[in-house]
Formats: structure tokens, C-alpha cells, sequence
């Protein structure tokens, strides 16, 4: 099966760490979040990972050509902002044909593609959504799902939480066939408003509810999430798991639901929660750092009370320096 990762974005919510690279590139332990996101799929399921991407295009070429990978793995480019199904479409002369799988770039679920394929190829629809199941579906695209035959009938966008047709919402990962193809418009277009809509009128879509895990790291919040779910679900090849973190670096008592990158130095009076760590950072005494995205071979000076900051790479925070939210250095 061929896989298909949306990954036309630039990142913008996650700078400035996607100016250096692109959002697929970003760390999340010690892989990039687009091999975090192809990892939800059985090796011997996949025979090409299709990479539709629109920035960064060199980087993720020398990045991936670097390794040793079981499937082959191919960059379209998009010249001009495409939309989900325009992404699609524009890899439609890669695919060798037969059902194919699409994957959002930025997404961590513990989907189990097999039996989404099982009941996929069982259900004789032409395509396929993973759903998740939320408390509150108001700021989603919600999924009329029919439990008994697994067919979606409708959608709603954003409704209000009293008049959603469920909680179960589009959960970004789908199982196509070819004839999708035959329903696609040209040029630049959304799959999810307007495809799906008028293939589940037709009875022709189906939903996979799936529990478990399922973080999009679009921004720093849900990208801390997705660096602690990794971390509490060991998707790791390297370093190791101290308490609850991640670290090639050593660590003491005060850091906690972290990841740390190599030849990371932290004093042993300085306070880590809930952040990640780039390679070759200091961080000096009594400072204490929460929530934050720490580029690499960054300098924080001593009772530095940072949060919530995304911080560039190769830059010094000076002593004494208080922030909430943004980035540094700030704009």
C-alpha cells in the first residue's frame, strides 16, 4: 500500500523552529514527527510513503535519503497552496494503484491501520475515516457515524455542542480507493468539505472509531503533548526513559515530563516541567523553564522563569529574564 502524508504547511504556529526546518523535520524525541506519523502503519503494509510537501523540500530529501528505511519514500512538491484534496490529487501519477492510505503530517494516533483496512475493503466504500471521540466536538468537523453499518451519512462543521449529530470527529487519517479520484475537482480544494460530503450522501463512506492515543503537534501546546505521549508510549529508538522522561543527557531530580537532547546541560538547581530540549543547551542555575520548546545550542542564564515560549535556535536568554507565551526573542 502506498501512503500519502499531507505535509504542505509551513509550520507558522511552531516558529521560529520551523524557520531552520520544516515542520515535518521537527524532533519529537530522537525522529522526526513524520516518521512518528508513519509509524502508526505496520511495515509490511506500507511499500511507499509519498510525502506531499510544499516547504523545505531539500531538507527532507537529504534528511530521508540518510536512512536505512524499509519503504520508499518520495517528496511531491507543491508549487502553490493546494488545499487536502489538491495534495492528493497532485500524487496521483506516484501511486501504483489499488487502495492507498492518506495521513495529516502533524498527527500521533495509536490507529490500528490492519483492522481499519479489514473493515475498509469489507465495507465496499470508496473511502474510509479514522474517528475520534471528543468531549466537547464544537470546534470539529463531527461525523454522522451509523454504528451498524460503520457508514458516515453526514457532516457538520463546528456545530454547537447541544446540536452535534455526535462527539466522534474527523480524526485525519483515511483509506481510499482510485475512484476517489473520479469525484475530485481541479485545481485547489478541500477533501473533507468537498468530496466526503457528497460520497456519504452516496452511502459510499465509512468511519473507524479507534481509542488509545491521537495528538495533533501543529502547535507548542499539542506538541509538548505529543512529546509526553511518545515518551509514556516509549517511541524511542535512543536515549532512554528517566522517571518520565526522555534523555541522552544526564538529568536530576528536578526535571520532569521533559525530553532532552544530547549534551544538554542543566544545573542542578534549574527546574524543567513539561518542556523539550534540543541538543547542546545550557541551562543555568535556579532558573526554572515550563511548557517551552528550547532550540538547539541555546544559552538560558541563571533565575530565568520561563513559559509556554518557543525559544530559537542559537541564542542566549539573559539572566534574570521572565516570559509567559510567545517566542523569544520576541517580535
Amino acid at each position: 500500500m502506498d501512503v500519502v502524508v499531507l505535509a504542505g504547511g509551513f509550520g507558522t504556529r511552531l516558529r521560529p523552529w520551523t524557520l531552520h526546518m520544516p515542520k515535518p523535520l521537527v524532533p519529537i524525541l530522537d525522529r522526526a514527527m513524520i516518521q512518528h506519523v508513519v509509524d502508526v502503519l505496520p511495515k509490511d503494509l506500507v511499500d511507499r510513503v509519498i510525502i506531499a510537501a510544499g516547504y523545505g523540500i531539500e531538507q527532507m530529501r537529504s534528511h530521508f535519503s540518510s536512512l536505512d528505511l524499509p519503504y520508499e519514500v518520495l517528496i511531491v512538491e507543491e508549487t502553490e497552496p493546494l488545499g487536502t484534496g489538491g495534495a492528493i490529487a497532485n500524487c496521483r501519477e506516484y501511486l501504483s494503484g489499488g487502495t492507498f492510505c492518506v495521513i495529516n503530517g502533524d498527527l500521533l494516533t495509536s490507529l490500528a491501520v490492519e483492522e481499519m483496512l479489514i473493515q475498509h475493503r469489507n465495507s465496499g466504500s470508496i473511502a474510509t475515516i479514522s474517528l475520534w471521540e471528543v468531549d466537547d466536538p464544537s470546534r470539529y468537523g463531527v461525523a454522522d457515524f451509523d454504528q451498524s453499518s460503520c457508514l458516515i451519512r453526514r457532516f457538520q462543521e463546528k456545530p454547537p455542542k447541544e446540536d452535534a449529530f455526535s462527539n466522534l470527529i474527523n480524526a485525519g487519517t483515511y483509506l481510499i480507493e482510485p475512484e476517489l479520484f473520479d469525484r475530485m475537482p481541479e485545481g485547489a480544494f478541500s477533501i473533507e468539505r468537498d468530496v466526503y460530503p457528497k460520497v456519504a450522501e452516496d452511502g459510499l463512506l465509512s468511519g473507524f472509531p479507534f481509542d488509545g492515543w491521537f495528538v495533533d503537534a501543529g502547535t507548542p501546546p499539542s506538541y509538548i503533548e505529543a512529546v509526553q505521549t511518545s515518551i509514556s508510549n516509549a517511541r524511542h529508538h535512543s536515549g532512554i526513559i528517566d522517571r518520565n522522561n526522555w534523555t541522552c543527557s544526564k538529568i536530576g531530580e528536578n526535571v520532569t515530563g521533559s525530553s532532552i537532547g544530547k549534551d544538554v546541560s542543566i544545573h542542578n538547581t534549574a527546574k524543567i516541567s513539561n518542556s523539550a530540549i534540543l541538543e547542546k543547551c545550557i541551562v543555568g542555575p535556579d532558573s526554572n523553564l515550563d511548557g517551552c520548546m528550547i532550540g538547539a545550542n541555546t544559552v538560558i542564564g541563571s533565575n530565568v522563569e520561563i513559559s509556554d515560549v518557543v525559544v530559537d535556535f542559537d541564542v542566549e536568554i539573559p539572566s534574570g529574564h521572565m516570559q509567559k507565551g510567545g517566542r523569544f526573542p520576541q517580535e
